[in-house]
């Protein structure tokens, strides 16, 4: 297990679970980011901020403070 912020582009997995439970985790979950969903770091800005990932048909842009609260199983 790793957290979203650790993955480089290209990489997938699935969502296991959040490191904090706060309104951003509420945010996330909003936005489609929820345990047991396929999630795909598609690329980042410079310096790795923000991040764009791919989770379903949706096309998201993440902090890298929002990424780190983000728990991933990576795919092999």
């Amino acid at each position: 297990m790793t957290y979203l912020n650790m993955m480089v582009p290209g990489q997938s997995g699935r969502v296991v679970g959040f490191s904090d439970d706060s309104k951003m985790v509420r945010r996330l979950y909003e936005l489609g980011i929820q345990p047991g969903r396929s999630i795909i770091y598609l690329r980042n800005a410079p310096f790795r901020d923000p991040l764009e990932v791919q989770v379903g048909y949706n096309l998201i842009t993440l902090r890298k403070s929002e990424a780190s609260l983000i728990a991933i199983e990576v795919d092999e």
